[in-house]
């Protein structure tokens, strides 16, 4: 019986996928044959040296790029042979994104970042969606912000500002890039929270690439990459036992062989 992703409860999946950049001698396999999928209400982090494979890993399942072999999910949507077009509406109607660069638009303002997916789409939120986009502005702050541009706002306003943007249409999953990379300790441990709660409080799936223990301690489920492949998948783990791991990886002492080769749920 063929499995889909919804009857898994993931939000996306890959399977057996590789990615390989390059060819010949100087080819260079980003990963390799790895199968795992993102839980629906769960805050998942992806963590790993520079090189493991972890932000190729989110670009794949993002559709933001394509794998050299093995196919790739939204929901139980296969992106793996869409066009371009129909990958960009998918991405824009299903999935949100939260950079470290915060990637605000300098001419609108915070109102209009927000709303930014819907007038890509060519609508207007309904009236449902407008008071969940009302809802979203309180919880995060922003209600005496929203007529300021991105210059006039703090780095922590910003990337509120880009979260609110992600969760405005309600997607199936948000994928956070490092999204604290470019933020104060405060501003980091408060967007943490705002993403930890948009998961627990909101059923949002969200996958977060980080290389920082302190931030993946807020995940409910950590993945740790090496070489291309998925060596551990972790429960929630404190920030201690996130660098312990690590560490340990480092120095070749945490005996950890690569998990099975299929979708975990």
């Amino acid at each position: 019986m063929h499995i889909t992703s919804t009857d898994l409860g993931l939000a996306a999946r890959v399977q057996n996928v590789t990615k390989t950049y390059g060819s010949g001698e100087g080819a260079v396999r980003a990963l390799d044959d790895v199968s795992v999928g993102i839980r629906r209400g769960e805050f998942t982090a992806i963590m790993g040296p520079s090189g493991s494979g972890k932000s190729t890993l989110m670009h794949l399942m993002a559709g933001l790029d394509a794998p050299t072999g093995g196919r790739a999910w939204i929901g139980d949507t296969d992106i793996t042979g869409l066009s371009d077009l129909e990958l960009t509406i998918l991405r824009r109607r299903r999935v949100g994104f939260v950079f470290q660069s915060f990637n605000l638009v300098p001419t609108l303002d915070a109102l209009g970042n927000i709303l930014l997916p819907f007038d890509l789409d060519g609508r207007m939120p309904s009236a449902l969606e407008r008071a969940r986009i009302d809802g979203l502005i309180d919880s995060l702050g922003l209600r005496s912000r929203l007529n300021h541009r991105p210059h006039e706002l703090s780095g922590g306003q910003q990337q509120r500002v880009a979260i609110a943007r992600a969760l405005a249409t309600a997607p199936d999953l948000v994928f956070a890039d490092e999204p604290t990379g470019n933020l104060d300790s405060r501003s980091g441990r408060e967007v943490l929270a705002l993403l930890a709660e948009a998961s627990r409080e909101h059923g949002q799936s969200i996958a977060m690439v980080t290389h920082d223990p302190i931030a993946a301690a807020h995940a409910d489920r950590v993945l740790f990459l090496g070489d291309g492949r998925i060596v551990a998948d972790k429960p929630q783990q404190t920030a201690e036992e996130i660098s312990a791991y690590m560490l340990a990886s480092e120095l070749g002492t945490t005996g950890a062989a690569p998990v099975a080769e299929e979708v975990r749920a």
